[in-house]
């Protein structure tokens, strides 16, 4: 398993491999910010409009390749604002579901962290499903549960759940 960081062109050279992951991530009922079920279409153009933010540097994406296939990503959304400098958000963590089980969520978590650390960032957030099978990467990995709000968001079905906000200084 290859995990590298793309520059534009290679995150556009890679869109359609992302979608594939995004597709597959919403209907293994992720709640990653869409509904089931996810259209190809629309998978793509979320990647192709992520593209400028990480030319501009304002976002990092990694990608973890298998036999030439994108198996699963992680990304970086620094802060814009003046005072917020030090911190970053973690954003769509994915494992596509053939390639789980295999410690490859934590090798991109890990990723994303040093690299946080080695940009100056030293304080990432997050918010995950309540429930959900990434909370018990989130808890082990040493991410600090800040609390939960009820009803934050829709999982793909289209339900209201809750949203656990995490923390972690790094």
């Amino acid at each position: 398993m290859i995990v590298t960081r793309l520059d534009e062109t290679r995150l556009l050279d890679r869109v359609e491999d992302l979608a594939d992951l995004l597709v597959d991530t919403v209907a293994d009922g992720a709640s990653i910010g869409f509904l089931a079920p996810l259209d190809r279409t629309a998978a793509r153009t979320w990647w192709e409009e992520r593209a400028a933010a990480v030319g501009a540097g304002r976002m990092a994406v990694w990608v973890a390749r298998r036999d030439g296939r994108t198996v699963g990503t992680v990304g970086l959304a620094f802060a814009d604002k003046p005072n917020s400098g030090h911190r970053a958000e973690l954003v769509k963590l994915m494992v596509h579901r053939e390639a789980r089980g295999q410690g490859l969520g934590r090798r991109l978590l890990a990723t994303a962290e040093q690299s946080a650390t080695d940009a100056g960032v030293t304080l990432l957030h997050l918010d995950t499903e309540t429930g959900s099978l990434a909370e018990r990467l989130y808890d082990s990995a040493g991410w600090t549960r800040a609390g939960v709000i009820p009803d934050y968001a829709a999982s793909p079905a289209g339900v209201l759940r809750p949203t656990t906000i995490y923390f972690k200084h790094v």
